[in-house]
């Protein structure tokens, strides 16, 4: 078995569909049914069976691609423990990123180590800081940037802190909100916590909700245009000089803050890529924020 027979087990499993594994993998359906068949012939056992609702995966064709996974993780970690072993920072480092680091932040910072370290490769996956968390519990990730506070027993380094703002095109009285409209975004859990709490403490009645949004980069542009007002983590307003901001503070009068982490394990720092990615963080933004 090579990787790409493991790959293509993988992604079928995961599709279910002949036409769109080969869509996926950029190989014929024709190529992609005959090493099918000499991956079955190799094993002596039938993989799929192939209907009219698609790919149905035989008990055993099950098994090896239940398989895929740990057989490519494992083929992942011996290439990098071969080229750990000779010193040189090269290899794929792979990154899970909350969503507003990897717009604002990470581009930046990988073009900077890529210009020291030209042999590195980036894998990254971005999403909801506890999507990351997620990810990173469970998959084989090197180092995690989060935005908010998790619970992780492994090394930990804060990046940067920031304000949570009321944010709003007019001025506005901190009395007012509950009867001003406010306009709401999809955001992590751990933020949609931390605001509701807030809220809770300072106001009896509920918030009047005038507008949703999925992205919030709609909701501070609908701010900007004087639909509402918005309660946002402060780096979100960067370059709005025309829109009042706020920061809430909590009951002993000290300001909330959203805190942005770099997370990793001490295994991965005998990987010369792993330690190389860390002290150049810490090189890089530490010192902006001390």
């Amino acid at each position: 078995m090579q990787d790409k027979d493991w790959i293509i087990l993988q992604v079928l499993y995961r599709k279910k569909n002949i036409t769109k594994a080969s869509d996926h993998l950029y190989v014929s359906q024709p190529t992609l049914t005959n090493r099918i068949k000499q991956i079955e012939e190799e094993f002596g056992v039938k993989i799929i069976n192939r209907g009219r609702r698609g790919v149905q995966f035989t008990p055993e064709g099950e098994y090896l691609a239940k398989c895929a996974d740990e057989m490519l993780v494992k083929m992942q970690q011996i290439k990098e423990t071969v080229l750990n072993m000779s010193h040189q920072v090269t290899g794929s480092l792979r990154l899970a990123v909350s969503n507003y680091f990897a717009q604002h932040k990470l581009p930046t910072l990988l073009k900077l180590f890529k210009d020291q370290y030209p042999n590195v490769e980036f894998k990254v996956t971005t999403g909801f800081s506890k999507d990351i968390m997620n990810v990173f519990h469970h998959q084989d990730i090197h180092i995690a940037f989060i935005r908010g506070d998790y619970s992780w027993p492994g090394p930990k380094h804060l990046l940067m802190e920031e304000n949570i703002c009321i944010a709003s095109k007019e001025e506005i009285k901190m009395n007012d909100l509950p009867s001003l409209g406010r306009i709401e975004f999809s955001t992590d859990y751990s933020l949609k916590i931390l605001l509701d709490s807030w809220w809770r403490e300072n106001f009896s009645q509920p918030s009047f909700t005038s507008i949703e949004v999925d992205r919030v980069e709609t909701c501070k542009e609908m701010v900007r245009n004087g639909l509402g007002y918005a309660i946002v983590p402060s780096m979100i307003l960067n370059g709005f000089d025309d829109v009042h901001k706020i920061a809430i503070k909590d009951s002993e009068g000290k300001p909330i803050l959203r805190k942005t982490w770099m997370l990793y394990s001490e295994e991965s720092l005998e990987m010369n890529i792993v330690k190389a990615f860390v002290h150049f963080i810490e090189s890089i933004v530490l010192p902006e924020i001390t």
